[in-house]
């Protein structure tokens, strides 16, 4: 897994510190459309207070670039994508930007790659919305061309005593195969122990 080369999609008070906790073993790239997000982040300022100034000076520009160019994150083999959902007036989960950024990693998906959904939806998001955008867009065949998983984010935004790598993490994959390298990633930086969900609705539920 050393080799792994992570994308991060969207880095707000979720992606920002699952990037720079993987960036403290793997390269990692982070993706958002926020360029002024980008541009406070790569000065070492986090308007959410996840991170302090010394823990992303410590990250950026090393271990972990932080980009609004799509292209950037073409090279990465495990994409992770933590855009909100947002509620609408209905008070049903908004998925526009979820589906916006599964159109996104389309765009530089290839054959082999995994993607992995952290954003909060609903049961049956990932494989019944998101995976048909992904072979829709790109040609690739599910689970035989490329992969996917589900963990639920489950940081309480603020919380300095509960951070992400001190909560347990439930992941779960498309196939066996898929379940096993996420819980190995997981694993490698998230101290509290990983779960590993049946199947990924089951982990969609988890929330």
């Amino acid at each position: 897994m050393k080799n792994s080369l992570i994308g991060i999609i969207g880095l707000g008070y979720v992606g920002l510190p699952l990037a720079a906790a993987f960036a403290s073993k793997y390269q990692v790239t982070g993706f958002d459309i926020n360029e002024k997000r980008i541009k406070e982040l790569n000065k070492g300022f986090d308007s959410t207070n996840e991170l302090t100034p010394e823990q992303l000076n410590k990250v950026i520009g090393s271990s972990l670039k932080l980009t609004t160019t799509l292209a950037d994150i073409s090279n990465c083999t495990t994409f992770i994508v933590t855009v909100p959902t947002p509620v609408n007036s209905s008070k049903n989960p908004d998925l526009t930007p979820v589906v916006k950024a599964t159109e996104s990693v389309s765009t530089v998906l290839k054959k082999g790659d995994t993607v992995v959904y952290e954003s909060t939806v609903y049961p049956g998001v990932t494989e019944e919305i998101c995976v048909p955008i992904l072979e829709d867009k790109t040609g690739l065949k599910f689970n035989v061309d490329f992969f996917v998983g589900y963990s639920p984010e489950r940081i309480n935004p603020g919380d300095k005593k509960h951070t992400i790598t001190k909560i347990t993490k439930v992941v779960s994959g498309s196939t066996p195969q898929t379940l096993k390298k996420l819980s190995v990633l997981y694993g490698s930086i998230i101290e509290a122990g990983i779960y590993e969900a049946p199947t990924i609705k089951t982990a969609e539920a988890a929330k």
